[in-house]
């Protein structure tokens, strides 16, 4: 496979993953335990994943880990931002803060297309195209995935200990 039939179908997965965490950034979001649960399984597999490749070089596992730990902050920030109510159909929903999500999105979209930028170019020569960077390769790509990491675990586990606490506050009202 070459890095243009790589690149051509990374573009459309990407464009799907990021539409679908676009529509669960804003409005209403039902509790989902079993899907936030498995979130957290990925999220931590595929940290775990990067952070074993980013061995190779410690600045990558320091962009990795500065984003992870920023990431956990961000997301303590996005629970206390959270709000909780329940439908009329008695369905538990929470409604996450619009900002968070947005912003997240937009540095997600904006390093890749970067990358993207970066890399294109060297792949156009096909006697470069053995030599382009990957799209993982940098410290600042790592930490921004790093930040998704850390703040989508910190917050679905945050979303489950408080769906709790909300669930023995509507039952005891």
């Amino acid at each position: 496979m070459t890095p243009n039939m790589i690149y051509a179908l990374m573009i459309p997965l990407m464009a799907f993953a990021v539409w679908r965490r676009v529509r669960g950034s804003f409005g209403r979001q039902p509790i989902r335990r079993k899907r936030m649960i498995a979130r957290i399984v990925t999220f931590s597999v595929i940290g775990g994943l990067l952070a074993l490749s980013g061995l190779h070089n410690l600045h990558l596992l320091e962009g990795l880990l500065g984003g992870v730990l920023a990431g956990a902050a961000l997301g303590t920030v996005g629970l206390r931002l959270t709000r909780f109510e329940r439908d009329a159909a008695g369905q538990d929903l929470y409604i996450p803060n619009a900002w968070i999500g947005g912003l997240l999105t937009v540095l997600l979209i904006g390093r890749l297309a970067w990358r993207f930028l970066v890399a294109m170019p060297q792949l156009q020569d096909p006697a470069m195209a053995h030599s382009a960077p990957a799209m993982g390769n940098s410290p600042l790509t790592l930490a921004i995935f790093g930040l998704m990491i850390g703040y989508y675990i910190c917050y679905f586990a945050g979303l489950l200990v408080h769906h709790r606490r909300f669930e023995r506050a509507q039952l005891a009202t």
